[in-house]
């Protein structure tokens, strides 16, 4: 399971909105790719559901996450953050042993 806070609900749905107005199908893919610093990084998209994706219901928002990503990604917290100090979307992974000082990678 992953969850996504109401703050990051809120910004992607906004987000979504100006990408794709009235697509009922369109959501928020989360995924995991090779590469970073720390060896794999975070990725985020828009996009519809795929064969065998797990998808999960925010509050009006789809988020779809690919079986392979999904193992690294299982017990994350997707958060946005709009501070004057600490503005963007996060992603809280008890899964990650280190994280690189942007936050963007991670190994496990």
């Amino acid at each position: 399971m992953i969850q996504v806070t109401p703050s990051a609900v809120k910004e992607v749905l906004r987000m979504l909105e100006n990408q794709s107005p009235g697509d009922s199908e369109a959501g928020l893919r989360l995924a995991v790719k090779g590469g970073g610093c720390s060896g794999l990084s975070y990725d985020m998209a828009f996009d519809k559901a795929k064969p065998g994706d797990h998808q999960f219901p925010f509050g009006g928002l789809k988020v779809f996450v690919d079986p392979k990503s999904f193992l690294y990604l299982d017990g994350m917290t997707f958060d946005y953050s709009d501070s004057l100090k600490d503005k963007g979307f996060k992603f809280i992974n008890p899964n990650a042993s280190k994280t690189c000082g942007c936050g963007e990678s991670f190994s496990v």
